[in-house]
């Protein structure tokens, strides 16, 4: 008797959870409940992960790790003069500065960064890395002139600022003058390969 009592009392409940279903002048939408336990929940506001609020922010007086300390200049001048490079010239830094530069730079700008990648003709040939005008950059200092075009852009190249973070520019800019030097080598260079 009991199983035969538990049956019909699960019987009931279904059929009155259920009875939009049944009776055709009721709503059949979903949000229109009898009674909403947590209204907050239900009817809650979604916040896109990108959007402002849906981001947590950094812990008041904390620096994350890797991260510049200084905000870039607005033009080439000003970084060419405030800007150098916090790195040191070390076979790792210059490795990841090559992996990065094949990573994003090599399609347009080619192996040697001449401007021969192998997105040209298709595209415009971009300028050389190896032109006077930038090895003047190296000559003079000016690194952070060529930091300031990876993180800024210039004509058409867009600005690299989201897709390389900066201490990897920095390394990007290192192994440029790697480059440079391996194209151009001094006298000293050449001793002291002939050297080994």
């Amino acid at each position: 008797m009991n199983h035969k009592l538990a049956t019909l009392i699960v019987g009931a409940v279904f059929i009155s959870g259920c009875r939009f279903y049944l009776d055709p002048g009721i709503s059949m939408k979903h949000s229109e409940n009898n009674f909403i336990y947590m209204p907050d929940m239900v009817y809650s506001q979604a916040i896109k992960a990108q959007e402002e609020g849906g981001m947590r922010y950094p812990v008041k007086g904390t620096i994350p790790r890797e991260k510049l300390l200084y905000s870039i200049p607005e033009t080439q001048d000003e970084a060419a003069k405030t800007l150098k490079n916090p790195l040191k010239k070390t076979f790792a830094n210059l490795k990841r500065g090559q992996e990065v530069f094949n990573i994003y730079c090599i399609a347009c700008h080619g192996s040697y960064g001449e401007g021969n990648g192998g997105v040209v003709p298709k595209y415009p040939q971009p300028p050389s890395l190896q032109s006077d005008k930038i090895k003047g950059y190296f000559a003079k200092g000016e690194e952070g002139r060529v930091f300031h075009i990876i993180s800024k852009g210039q004509n058409i190249m867009p600005s690299y600022a989201t897709q390389i973070e900066p201490m990897d520019r920095w390394k990007v800019v290192m192994y440029l003058q790697a480059l440079h030097r391996a194209k151009n080598p001094t006298a000293e260079d050449i001793k002291a390969y002939e050297g080994n």
